[in-house]
């Protein structure tokens, strides 16, 4: 019989990115190919009396991690990414790119690529740099190192340039949106604190206390059969059968039935994307009159709660938020908004979330997430089974206080590994993510204004501080180096990002990543990534629910082509600058570190080193050796042991069940243990706001329902949705995590993910009712395009009860494949972010608008449409695997 491996490397294959690992898989190996990626068993080389495994029995029933881990489908397929034919081959220049005479910006996203060298690749990356650097300043030099992707600590992963340019200067870097909370950051934490992200941050045990004690569980925005998969796992889909099984009722408030909601609801009420507010609003206006909400708690754990049922009642504008009066803003009936409210007010509720949708990323996201907490305040947050539970991310930022599942006896931190941006870092000059195209194309000498460093978990008072770009002391953007590039994919107005990219001001453009995908084609060098299959690294597995696991990452294939690791490109680009090798000693060894194992030993047991290279000459390897050390994990295991067995699980607590839980302290004692608002107590009225902009109509002191401003018109009820009669959804993708994955043949194969079009063609799916798909003559399988006046994109239609009347749905995160590139453009990826709009949450929170906007849909001729695009459509293209690198390399 033949052997199906000869070797097994493990790897956390989840795609948190900045460092986090998660989804720890066995990777089966046979003659230097992966054959298949599997779950890990933590028994295969540990006993399970080592992992400290916890139980929880409620009601006859009970629930446990168990030993293996719960990859989903994105980590079983993921080998397909490492093999694809859309990977960047070899270093590649733009072929209309002189770095001597014409550069032709214009021309960026549409040019074809030269094969090219790394040593002229690199020369000319240096003398780019040192050039920006002289003409301008190293401001100049803009650094898009951030976001969501393959999680690596000596890989880096994202902003590994950042490190060499600290050594050049400083850098302008592209500042970390709190993208996956943004109402919650903008709105919550003006109402409760809760920092760092706005939500319920006091998460401990709580897996605990609603599995004992809750009655109604919604699900609100929410998809646990979909979004937690990239960070975490299955796990919350085994929560949520648990639930089941012992008897709390799930609610699924959402405009789609959602994977998790087809599976999980015993109700599902659907919603118009983005009017929440409206139906948050009813639901008080119904409390209030009912009198079925908890006055005495309000009265001793909040302030302001007058102000807010004065508005809710009409006392303000006139206008009383009946659920009649809600009814026509958010489409849910008025007899249900009530039933709703009613069974909520005898019930012991906890609202679900996942992150994300159009609840939380949409225009004026800041109100209903303000008014959720309105609604959990009315029924006495933090008492048993009323609280805001997360089934993802759980232990964030390595915060207890954000994991509500059992915790770890111990924990480490392998941060000291990490060559990426550490996000906080380099702050001195920034631009927030939402307004990177507002700053390129700012006409020379005007200024761009913001509040706050629109960075994930600073403080709430951060948000008062008021920055400008340029700054006093710095130069306009003129070079731009991203090793994440998929802003027109996933942020707020895609086309205008590629506008963008194409100013004159931006005089050189540099992408480091492993596919031909997205914004990599408007740079003008490319150079070859590996992916993190093709890396030896460390890593921490965590957030899934089972034992956090310390990974020996060893890598498991030849780099595909020429690619090397984010690092070794930076550290091939320092070596023309003659700062390889202070970039590698600083990496080890940062001056100001102390390499003492952090463990908690004291006196003669801590090590302390006078050899400024205590362990060994500064290199990758030596920093995986220094990275396990300081992370107090030798005493654990041998590092040597480490390396052979190839994981470490962590034990779980044994005494974890009596661990606090949430917001008790806070409960019992309002006064001794204050929530981190001004007054100590939740705010009905936001005094922080109030003081800062008493005249803020977008973001009022009490939470509102806003119609519309002067910079967003995105309700059907605003005369624009006359033209535009649909609410676009755009949720996290099932079959990608945001703008991954989309070239995993197994996936695509699903006709949930993709479908044929009469071209041949996968198109992304587009989901509409059926009695508005009867209404327009439009039927199962027409190629669609969704469209307003910012561009348009395609889609195959899928007529679905699935989906709401008046809404749509499209996950987002598509690859981009513009026809025609900017401004009122035409994609045939389906990559609807294109045409989000460009403005912010609000006029003073600078969050993204990617969720909930208007769109018009008609039906297209595809076949017509390549007659006039003949060399678009006639690009190379695999069905299997869609986009492929050959179709932009022109010259080898």
């Amino acid at each position: 019989m033949s052997k199906t491996a000869d070797k097994t490397v493990y790897m956390t294959t989840g795609l948190l990115g900045f460092g986090e690992g998660s989804n720890t898989a066995a990777i089966d190996l046979l003659d230097g190919e992966i054959v298949r990626v599997r779950p890990l068993d933590l028994t295969d080389k540990y006993a399970e009396e080592d992992l400290h495994t916890w139980k929880l029995e409620v009601r006859g029933h009970s629930i446990d991690p168990g030993t293996k881990t719960t990859l989903p489908p994105h980590a079983l397929g993921y080998k397909k990414r490492a093999y694809s034919k859309n990977r960047v081959p070899y270093p590649l220049k733009r072929v209309d790119f002189d770095p001597e005479g014409e550069r032709n910006p214009q021309n960026r996203g549409i040019s074809g690529y030269e094969r090219i060298s790394w040593d002229e690749a690199t020369d000319i990356i240096a003398k780019e740099i040192q050039r920006c650097i002289d003409e301008y300043g190293p401001s100049s030099v803009f650094i898009q190192g951030d976001g969501h992707g393959e999680s690596k600590l000596l890989g880096g992963g994202h902003g590994c340039s950042t490190r060499l340019m600290d050594l050049l200067g400083g850098y302008t870097v592209q500042s970390r949106q709190p993208d996956s909370w943004e109402g919650w950051y903008w709105g919550a934490k003006h109402m409760w604190g809760m920092d760092p992200i706005g939500q319920q941050s006091l998460q401990q045990n709580l897996f605990r206390d609603i599995s004992e004690n809750c009655e109604l569980a919604l699900f609100w925005g929410c998809d646990p059969e979909t979004t937690p998969w990239g960070w975490g796992g299955q796990t919350p889909s085994r929560i949520c059968y648990f639930w089941s099984e012992i008897g709390i009722k799930s609610v699924y408030i959402c405009p789609d039935l959602n994977y998790a909601a087809a599976v999980h609801a015993d109700k599902w009420i659907p919603v118009l994307p983005n009017t929440d507010a409206a139906l948050q609003l009813a639901i008080a206006y119904t409390w209030l009159k009912e009198g079925t909400y908890d006055q005495e708690y309000l009265d001793s754990h909040a302030v302001g709660f007058e102000n807010f049922s004065y508005y809710v009642l009409g006392g303000e504008d006139g206008v009383p938020k009946t659920p009649k009066w809600a009814e026509q803003k958010c489409g849910v009936p008025s007899r249900q908004i009530k039933a709703l409210a009613r069974y909520w007010a005898k019930k012991r509720t906890s609202i679900i979330h996942c992150n994300g949708g159009g609840f939380i990323r949409s225009v004026f996201a800041h109100e209903p997430a303000r008014l959720e907490v309105a609604l959990l305040a009315m029924q006495g947050v933090g008492k048993p089974g009323r609280n805001m539970f997360k089934l993802i991310e759980w232990g964030l930022f390595g915060m207890n206080t954000l994991n509500p599942m059992p915790r770890s006896e111990w924990g480490t931190y392998l941060g000291k590994a990490f060559t990426g941006h550490v996000q906080g870092s380099g702050l001195r000059w920034f631009v927030p993510q939402t307004l990177v195209p507002d700053a390129i194309t700012l006409p020379e000498g005007e200024k761009l204004s913001w509040y706050g460093h629109v960075l994930c978990a600073l403080p709430r008072e951060d948000q008062f501080n008021k920055f400008e770009y340029p700054a006093a002391d710095a130069s306009r953007i003129h070079m731009f180096w991203t090793d994440s590039p998929c802003w027109s994919t996933c942020w707020n107005g895609g086309n205008r990002m590629q506008d963008a990219l194409r100013d004159s001001s931006i005089e050189f453009m540099l992408a480091q990543h492993q596919w031909m995908e997205n914004d990599t084609l408007f740079a003008d060098i490319i150079l070859p990534i590996s992916t993190k299959l093709e890396q030896d690294d460390i890593s921490k597995s965590s957030q899934g629910g089972i034992n956090d696991i310390v990974v020996n990452e060893e890598q498991a294939i030849a780099p595909v082509g020429e690619s090397k690791s984010d690092i070794e490109a930076v550290l091939a680009i320092a070596a023309k600058l003659g700062l390889e090798e202070k970039l590698m000693e600083t990496l080890c060894y940062a001056e100001d570190e102390d390499y003492r194992q952090d463990d908690g030993r004291t006196g003669d047991e801590k090590m302390a080193f006078d050899d400024p290279h205590p362990f060994g000459e500064p290199s990758l390897q030596t920093l995986k050796k220094i990275a396990y050390s300081v992370g107090g994990l030798d005493h654990r295991l041998d590092y040597d042991e480490f390396l052979e067995k190839g994981y470490l699980p962590i034990p779980f607590a044994d005494d974890w069940y009596d661990d606090p839980i949430g917001m008790t302290s806070f409960v019992e004692d309002p006064e001794g243990n204050p929530l981190t608002t001004p007054t100590g107590k939740i705010e009905f009225y936001a005094t922080g706001i109030a003081d800062h902009w008493p005249g803020d109509e977008e973001r009022p002191p009490v939470p509102h329902w806003i119609e519309e401003s002067e910079a967003h018109h995105e309700r059907l009820t605003n005369e624009r949705g006359k033209d535009y009669p649909f609410l676009l959804v755009s949720n996290h993708p099932r079959f990608r995590v945001h703008a991954q994955l989309d070239d995993v043949s197994w996936l695509r194969e699903i006709d949930m993910c993709k479908i044929e079009g009469p071209d041949g063609y996968l198109y992304e799916p587009v989901w509409m009712n059926p009695l508005d798909a009867r209404a327009r003559g439009l039927k199962d399988g027409d190629i669609v395009s969704l469209y307003n006046e910012r561009g348009r994109v395609l889609g195959a239609l899928k007529v679905t009860e699935r989906i709401m009347p008046g809404a749509l749905s499209q996950d987002h995160g598509a690859r981009v494949d513009a026809i025609v590139t900017g401004t009122g453009g035409l994609d045939r990826g389906g990559a609807n972010n294109l045409i989000c709009p460009g403005a912010t949450t609000s006029k003073n929170a600078p969050g993204e608008v990617t969720n909930g906007f208007l769109v018009n849909i008609e039906k297209v001729d595809v076949l017509e449409l390549a007659k006039q695009y003949p060399d678009q459509f006639n690009r190379d293209y695999d069905p299997a695997e869609g986009l492929v690198a050959s179709a932009r390399i022109v010259k080898e």
